[in-house]
């Protein structure tokens, strides 16, 4: 679902995406607010509340804003630029961008319980997140060819409507093309939220060890995929002898 890319993708490479990273994501998300109170998936809230400190000339404030935004571009840089620097062609490219996000997020999940609700402390924290979520948008966009955005969900419910109304007003016979993008946008919608309603559940009673949970599901990402090489490399072995 990862190594696939631009006319080698299929229908089913970016729903086994959307599926499983957008629980990451809608986790992540869901989880990071309850521990920090701060959305930690998306920069658009941040820089409406960006602009708010710095008309009330809350400088300090603004100014951790403004990292947590940097961090997010950051994160998206440095993912587009491992996948850059070692190959869109080569097999692997997308695995130190996930285990980056994992080791963060483990990260988060061994040490969150030394968070004492300090605005220092608040701006790693968050701003960590931040940076493991720059990491995940920036490298499905670059996969999927822009087709699936797992940290948010402003453009796919935009998708989703203007494809809903082309659905109903086309006078063609065959559907199946605006059909197929739909069941693609439910899927990272449903997928999302079912992380986040996870994410909400499982913080409550694990507090921040529930953050090894996405960590389990990066590793699990990357298990499939790197299993799949193996047992095709495997049959075209056996085939050829």
């Amino acid at each position: 679902m990862l190594r696939h890319l631009g006319t080698k993708r299929t229908y089913g490479h970016n729903v086994k995406l959307a599926s499983l990273l957008c629980l990451t994501a809608g986790f992540v998300n869901a989880a990071g607010f309850l521990a920090f109170s701060v959305l930690t998936t998306n920069v658009t809230g941040h820089a409406a509340l960006f602009a708010e400190r710095l008309a009330l000339q809350d400088w300090k404030t603004a100014r951790v804003v403004a990292l947590w935004m940097f961090l997010f571009f950051g994160g998206a840089f440095i993912s587009s630029f491992i996948v850059s620097l070692i190959g869109r062609n080569q097999r692997f490219s997308y695995v130190i961008p996930i285990l980056i996000e994992a080791v963060i997020l483990s990260a988060v999940a061994i040490f969150g319980h030394e968070y004492n609700h300090t605005l220092i402390a608040k701006e790693i924290f968050a701003g960590s997140l931040l940076f493991a979520m720059g990491l995940q948008n920036a490298l499905v966009s670059i996969v999927s060819g822009s087709v699936v955005r797992t940290t948010h969900l402003t453009g796919t419910f935009t998708d989703l409507g203007i494809e809903l109304a082309q659905f109903i007003h086309w006078s063609g016979e065959d559907k199946s093309g605006i059909k197929s993008k739909m069941k693609l946008r439910v899927a990272i919608i449903f997928f999302f939220m079912s992380g986040a309603l996870g994410g909400a559940y499982l913080f409550r009673y694990f507090s921040f060890y529930s953050f090894f949970i996405p960590v389990i599901i990066l590793c699990c990402t990357i298990i499939y995929d790197v299993f799949r090489i193996a047992v095709v490399r495997y049959l075209r072995k056996a085939t050829t002898h």
